[in-house]
């Protein structure tokens, strides 16, 4: 996980321009031999951790025409992308590796422990290039994420 500071000022939010002129990209990056369920999983928990590091994600709070509230979701958007798990080690190696990229991951042990300890220590006796990922968030220029994505094809 990257430990990078990134995100929109709050004030510069600006609800009435396309997430295509936002000047950061949001991409989720999913293993495409993952079952449906594991791959929504694995979808769900990076945005989570992305959420929660990446400043100004959220559009504020919304009230329907009947005054319900309803929570903020992304004003970014965010692009879900399928690859072969083979490419995840290389692009989250390429990705952790810019110093203008946030990085979430996730790991074949979040899935396969039920005790966050086990978990922790799955990922202390491997090192990164020695596991095996389900999903990557990315958050970055455009560009940037633009180019380390390519041409990879939205999870189907």
């Amino acid at each position: 996980m990257s430990s990078l500071t990134i995100g929109f000022d709050p004030d510069l939010f600006d609800p009435t321009v396309s997430t295509r002129e936002a000047p950061l990209k949001w991409v989720i990056v999913v293993d495409s031999a993952l079952p449906p369920g594991r791959a929504v999983n694995a979808a769900v928990c990076v945005a989570a951790a992305t959420q929660a590091r990446v400043t100004g994600l959220l559009g504020p709070e919304v009230a329907d025409a009947s005054g319900a509230p309803h929570p903020g979701l992304p004003w970014l958007g965010c692009t879900i992308l399928a690859a072969p798990g083979v490419r995840l080690p290389e692009l989250r190696a390429k990705a952790a590796a810019r110093e203008d990229l946030f990085v979430a991951d996730m790991v074949a042990a979040a899935q396969a422990t039920r005790v966050y300890a086990e978990y922790v220590d799955e990922l202390a006796a491997r090192a990164a290039d020695e596991h095996e990922y389900l999903a990557l968030s990315l958050v970055g220029p455009r560009n940037r994420v633009d180019r380390l994505v390519g041409r990879l094809p939205l999870l189907g």
